[in-house]
């Protein structure tokens, strides 16, 4: 004991020596600066060009400078300028938002519902019903395709909201998430309010749900993320321009369906402000992606 306390006082008139990282940890950091810059460089790209003209983004689409900055791109999209009635953003914007509000809110609800009936209540063909959610992971999206559009036209809900958010509102993972998360939970809580006369819903709506708070985020942040994103979907149940999403015009327009020329300043702004929405709530809220504790639950 005495020989660690000794080591650790600094001996009189002997000057500290600064430690400098070693030479692996420095090229380490090295290398992961530069892999990180690499990865926001299309972000930083995307966020100049926005703001050149046209034959500037056309003779320099890697410069970071403007050489005359102007906003008529997003004057265009927002309604702004003259030329603004070809491209219809700002119904883009809209249909958007309202999918990815009512299928993160559908998603929730009914994932958080399938994952908590298939954790603890007690059925038969429980576990059946469970290995097809699974099975629903490892059929491929595209391959659905085909069939859910001929369920949408058969029963005449193609091409409209309805039939661009009913398909959406349960999903496989989401499923999977809570289920994996109920099972986590300690069945004492649960125990306890059946106890004191709460019936199945009621355990569930004001006991459980409360303590699954970190995975119901999670699950809001990718089920909005899935729908704001969400491209094939809308590409076989719709038509229609008025039922565009940011997805799908965005398409139209990369495609030329908007006018003649490259267009790289009006493209590039309409695809940041469409990355915006979902950025922001990741950011918000990343640390709940692993967070894993269970406020409020019994401990053993």
């Amino acid at each position: 004991m005495s020989g660690t306390k000794s080591a650790a006082v600094r001996a009189p008139g002997r000057p500290v020596l600064p430690r400098f990282p070693s030479p692996i940890r420095v090229l380490g950091y090295t290398a992961v600066a530069a892999l990180g810059l690499l990865y926001l460089l299309p972000f930083v790209l995307q966020l100049v060009t926005g703001f050149k003209t046209d034959p500037d983004a056309a003779a320099n689409p890697l410069g970071l400078i403007p050489t005359t900055p102007t906003t008529a791109a997003y004057e265009r999209l927002f309604g702004l300028s003259e030329a603004a009635d070809g491209v219809p953003f700002l119904r883009w914007l809209s249909n958007s938002a309202f999918i990815a509000v009512v299928v993160t809110a559908g998603r929730v609800l009914f994932d958080s519902m399938a994952g908590y009936a298939l954790a603890r209540l007690r059925f038969r063909g429980r576990t059946v019903l469970f290995g097809f959610v699974i099975a629903v992971l490892a059929v491929p999206n595209i391959a659905l395709l085909i069939p859910r559009f001929l369920v949408l036209n058969t029963f005449g809900l193609f091409d409209t909201y309805t039939g661009m958010i009913l398909p959406l509102l349960v999903d496989a993972t989401g499923i999977f998430v809570m289920k994996q998360f109920f099972e986590s939970i300690p069945k004492e809580v649960e125990e306890a309010a059946r106890v004191d006369g709460a019936g199945v819903f009621r355990v569930f709506w004001s006991v459980v749900l409360p303590m699954a708070r970190p995975a119901l985020l999670t699950l809001t942040i990718l089920s909005f993320q899935g729908s704001w994103n969400e491209f094939t979907h809308f590409l076989v149940s719709t038509q229609s321009s008025q039922y565009e999403t940011l997805t799908t015009g965005l398409a139209r327009m990369v495609s030329g369906g908007l006018g003649g020329g490259t267009q790289y300043p009006l493209k590039l702004a309409a695809a940041l402000l469409a990355t915006l929405p979902v950025a922001a709530l990741f950011f918000c809220f990343q640390r709940y992606f692993v967070q894993g504790a269970n406020a409020g639950a019994v401990k053993e």
